[in-house]
């Protein structure tokens, strides 16, 4: 369920005379802060965080608008909002692996067409994930030559 006060549907669209040079803007900071924060609880896209609001506000019969994705992101840098992490629990099992990654470059191109010539580039990725939520805890990235128990 979705509650949307009037004070809030007032608030939406900026009101005050802009004290700088440059376009008006058009969407006040409430705004802006209500599309980052349902962006990030329902894990959504700037784009699919916008639709998500201008269907609701369609449902709900508002006539408001969700600012476009390309203003929150701009305007995100300037808006405060707090989120509070979720807390872990404690963690039982803690899995730690690692695994190695090849570093692609201009030279692959060079090689495939005239051969090896030259050493591979890899590096190691090294991860400690819980393995009740697979939530990954840790993560290094190193040399090739780094064993994993360094």
């Amino acid at each position: 369920t979705f509650w949307l006060d009037d004070g809030a549907i007032q608030a939406w669209y900026e009101s005050a005379t802009p004290s700088s040079r440059g376009r008006p803007q058009r969407y006040s900071d409430l705004a802006i802060t209500t599309v980052l924060v349902i962006k990030r609880v329902f894990r959504l896209t700037l784009r699919a965080a916008q639709g998500f609001i201008d269907s609701i506000f369609a449902l709900m019969n508002v006539p408001l608008r969700c600012p476009d994705y390309t203003s929150v992101s701009k305007r995100a840098k300037s808006v405060n909002v707090s989120f509070k992490t979720s807390t872990r629990g404690e963690i039982a099992h803690l899995v730690i692996d690692s695994t190695g990654l090849k570093v692609f470059g201009e030279g692959e191109w060079k090689v495939r067409k005239h051969g090896k010539e030259r050493r591979r580039i890899w590096r190691k990725l090294h991860l400690a994930v819980d393995s009740n939520t697979h939530e990954i805890i840790c993560a290094d990235l190193s040399l090739n030559n780094v064993t994993d128990s360094e």
